[in-house]
């Protein structure tokens, strides 16, 4: 395998490591910002931050107009990935995205000056450099952009555990149709938030904010933190407290963003009393959930919920210039829905990197992998999970 090689076109195809003292990060952080598809989960200084707790054996793939560390060098595509020998008892590898649980969003960044000639390196950058010509792209949007530019294309590619997650897009709305977003609540609905706000404030005033201050972030997680581990993953030991290398990851992450004003949190005090926490990493006028805690001692009063209610108020009323969040949710999670009327299409998209004449084998592995793994889910929970779809999943109007 080869760690650079030419590209048709002029580009330089690279395979480096997560370096935080590589020449071109600089690169790295301005294609990030420029991406077609944003996804704080790949920008450089997120995935740096999550190098030691998440990213052994992770490299990047790079497609750039000259060798990174060159003078000048622009990068136009970049992908961390893992090489995965065996995924199906065989040995046909693949290339598969980096994820894990604080990267629930797989787009590859694309130079969203040329996207089109931008995946066109991605794809090609496997072959050239001597890597399998498959990639895996987990939680990938399964509409949009990104499919649009791999059907241009030409390649094969195939969808795997597609499901709709919760967004809140007001992208486009007036101040009429704002006011109104939540206007699908049932009466029931309003009645048990109004019930539960009321039991929330019966022991003094509730006070709802979004922490952007880089000096505010660290104490904000700390305490965070806290909140969560007086719940039940304290109990089960599986709470940040218990896992330090995650938290250490957080700090990082959290100083990262917040010195570029790309991190928020929306808390829910009483006093100085926490009651709910969502940290919230921005991209422009969009924002992902990462992590929500709440207070668990008087569930009746639902403060988690009553914080995702509070913040979509507080989007409706344009008190924040967001006009996206996605909750980042997998599937069958409600507090994103139960608010937030979009969608957004997710799926694993296997895709094929240059002519594959074992893609076919490939695709077929991966299907009976699912079946497998989808059995097992309706075992243990004892119903149907989720079926596949036959057709690809809706485009949103």
């Amino acid at each position: 395998m080869a760690d650079i090689a030419a590209l048709p076109g002029g580009f330089v195809a690279a395979v480096r490591p997560l370096d935080p003292r590589a020449p071109w990060i600089p690169a790295w952080r301005a294609l990030g910002a420029a991406s077609l598809i944003r996804n704080p989960f790949y920008e450089a200084g997120y995935a740096l931050a999550a190098r030691d707790a998440f990213g052994a054996g992770v490299r990047l793939l790079l497609v750039a107009d000259r060798p990174p560390e060159a003078p000048g060098a622009r990068l136009v595509a970049v992908w961390p990935f893992r090489l995965s020998r065996r995924r199906w008892g065989l040995p046909l590898p693949l290339l598969m995205g980096w994820t894990h649980g604080y990267a629930p969003f797989g787009a590859p960044l694309l130079d969203g000056a040329d996207p089109q000639a931008a995946l066109a390196g991605l794809l090609a950058a496997p072959g050239v450099l001597g890597l399998p010509p498959r990639l895996l792209l987990p939680n990938a949007p399964a509409d949009g952009p990104l499919p649009d530019l791999l059907t241009a294309q030409g390649g094969r590619r195939a969808a795997y555990w597609p499901h709709d997650r919760g967004l809140l897009d007001l992208t486009g709305f007036g101040p009429e149709a704002r006011s109104g977003y939540l206007g699908h609540l049932s009466g029931q609905r309003r009645r048990k938030l109004r019930r539960a706000r009321a039991r929330l404030e019966a022991a003094g005033p509730v006070t709802f904010e979004i922490l952007a201050a880089p000096d505010a972030l660290g104490p904000a997680l700390d305490a965070h933190v806290a909140l969560e581990t007086a719940g039940w993953k304290g109990q089960a030991g599986t709470s940040l407290a218990q896992r330090p290398a995650e938290i250490a990851f957080l700090r990082a992450a959290l100083a990262d963003l917040g010195a570029a004003d790309g991190v928020r949190i929306a808390r829910l005090r009483r006093g100085e009393q926490l009651l709910a926490s969502l940290i919230l990493p921005v991209t422009g006028r969009e924002a992902w959930v990462l992590k929500i805690a709440n207070d668990e001692t008087r569930p009746e009063t639902a403060p988690g919920v009553q914080l995702v209610h509070r913040l979509t108020e507080a989007l409706a009323a344009g008190d924040w210039p967001i006009d996206r969040i996605d909750s980042c949710a997998p599937p069958g999670f409600a507090l994103g829905t139960t608010f937030w009327t979009e969608r957004r299409p997710i799926a694993h998209l296997l895709v094929e990197g240059g002519r594959d004449p074992l893609f076919p084998v490939a695709r077929t592995l991966e299907r009976a992998r699912e079946r497998v793994a989808r059995a097992r889910v309706t075992i243990r929970s004892g119903r149907s999970a989720p079926a596949v779809p036959a057709s690809p999943p809706r485009r949103r109007p």
